[in-house]
């Protein structure tokens, strides 16, 4: 027999979705913000408010999954393939890291727990993704050519991924802010939403 959800389990959801449909203006409307982006925080989010792990991962996971199928056919037209995009992989990977970063250093939710997991998350982010793409097939912008199989390859990754890693950080601190705000302020409005049973 299925439990009643609960309404803070309810609540947690109704916020992760609405949060990747904020994704979807992001990614349309971004321009020059590209890459300023609620997923970074969203990870977080799941993280330290969902009390069951397989929750924490599957919720904000599916979102990422929907939004990107939703970004890929009717954004972009289909002109980057399908859904699974080249390192899809990577970057779900590296989602779920940042579940679990949520869940170990936002114990108690503060300012400066919040903000420390952000900058984990963001730096996090840009070192994994970027050094995939350095050993992957990405082109360094500069050049029109990949990047080579070296040092200087790898620092002008990293380099050239210094305004992503900005934007990034920037959307994982604002809706980071949105997101925990809006459920701290809840939870002192609604006490019922604070943790009595598994959410």
């Amino acid at each position: 027999m299925l439990k009643k959800f609960s309404p803070r389990f309810v609540l947690l959801l109704v916020m992760v979705i609405t949060t990747g449909c904020l994704r979807l203006l992001s990614v349309k409307y971004g321009g020059a913000f590209f890459n300023f982006t609620p997923i970074g925080a969203l990870a977080l989010f799941g993280g330290a408010y969902f009390t069951q792990k397989w929750k924490a991962v599957m919720f904000p996971l599916l979102i990422l999954f929907l939004s990107d199928l939703v970004i890929q056919r009717f954004i972009y037209g289909g002109a980057y393939g399908s859904v699974f995009y080249s390192g899809w992989y990577i970057t779900y990977g590296v989602f779920v890291l940042i579940v679990f970063a949520g869940g170990l250093i936002i114990k108690k939710v503060s300012l400066k727990s919040v903000l420390f997991a952000g900058i984990v998350a963001s730096l996090g982010h840009y070192l994994i993704t970027d050094f995939f793409c350095w050993m992957g097939s990405c082109v360094n912008v500069t050049t029109g050519l990949p990047y080579t199989r070296d040092l200087r390859g790898l620092f002008d990754c990293y380099v050239l991924a210094l305004p992503f890693l900005k934007s990034f950080f920037m959307g994982t601190v604002f809706y980071s802010a949105l997101l925990f705000g809006s459920f701290e302020l809840a939870l002192l409005r609604f006490p019922k939403l604070k943790v009595v049973n598994r959410s």
